[in-house]
């Protein structure tokens, strides 16, 4: 299969270009700088993107945004983090339904931020949406990807949970001070935290992308979400290292702001009912195994 792919230099896009080579894909990545001879070029910023109409490609898988979780959001950092996203998609999903032929297959990145802070309660892809700052953008998103649905193309919605890797992402930030002893729940400890290995999640887009019968939201998460007070404490076992500190919310929301309150200390119990039903096989269905993993060979 000829798969065009956005975002491939992030965390997800990094691991996932090498895994589909190997699964034997030819991969055709989308950049904005330096792009060598058998890749594509775009500027989501300018409105432009140089995609040869006779590509041939079968899949699109679409990763591209900006960290959220990189700087503080100001009003700029908030503008930035919504149009990389929905103007980006909107440039992408135009292209390709130009391209002659079209492609079958577009996987396109979202987030398990569409449903808010639901406290203790367990949502899946048929759950209700939420509405808020992360909530509005991901539902703008989605929406992007509709075009593609009108002309034939089949759509697919990842949203992505957080993903456990010390190569970057919220792990990554969170090793530091953990090496250190100083690993701390956040705010009550309460919230709920759905989290996925690196190698399940690449797994899973490889799963998705040669199961036609996945369309529409699929939730890219483990199986067993945990709070954030036993994720604190696997992650500090799995070093270890003490997690004996306690961050209060009030401090969370002075240090990082909005971010901190809905990144930190909001609560998302999300199942993957498509991915079970289609019959994934999760390697890492647990946390402490997935850390490991994770922390080991990342």
């Amino acid at each position: 299969m000829k798969v065009l792919i956005t975002g491939s230099t992030g965390l997800i896009g990094s691991a996932l270009v090498p895994y589909l080579a190997a699964c034997g894909h030819e991969v055709v990545r989308l950049l904005r700088t330096d792009v060598p001879q058998g890749d594509a070029s775009w500027y989501p910023e300018r409105n432009k993107i140089d995609l040869p109409r006779d590509i041939n490609i079968d899949a699109v898988i679409h990763l591209a945004g900006a960290n959220i979780a990189e700087k503080r959001w100001t009003n700029r950092r908030k503008a930035l983090i919504r149009d990389s996203r929905v103007d980006g998609t909107r440039l992408l999903v135009q292209a390709l339904t130009e391209l002659n032929p079209i492609p079958k297959t577009l996987l396109s990145a979202s987030a398990i931020g569409i449903y808010g802070d639901r406290g203790d309660d367990v949502v899946d892809e048929d759950s209700e949406l939420s509405n808020g700052f992360l909530p509005d953008i991901c539902k703008e998103w989605e929406m992007e990807t509709h075009p593609a649905k009108h002309v034939g193309i089949r759509v697919v919605n990842l949203r992505t949970g957080l993903v456990l890797s010390q190569n970057g992402g919220m792990l990554g930030r969170m090793l530091p001070p953990f090496h250190f002893g100083f690993g701390a729940t956040i705010g009550s400890g309460t919230q709920y935290m759905s989290w996925i290995a690196i190698d399940d999640i690449i797994c899973a887009i490889n799963h998705i992308l040669t199961h036609d019968t996945l369309v529409g939201p699929v939730n890219l998460v483990a199986p067993n979400p945990v709070d954030n007070h036993k994720f604190t404490k696997t992650l500090g076992m799995v070093l270890h290292r003490p997690a004996i500190f306690r961050v209060p919310s009030f401090c969370v929301k002075v240090l990082f702001g909005e971010m901190g309150d809905m990144l930190l200390l909001s609560s998302t119990r999300v199942h993957p009912s498509k991915l079970v039903a289609s019959e994934f096989q999760f390697r890492y269905p647990q946390l402490e195994d997935a850390l490991c993993h994770s922390l080991i060979t990342s």
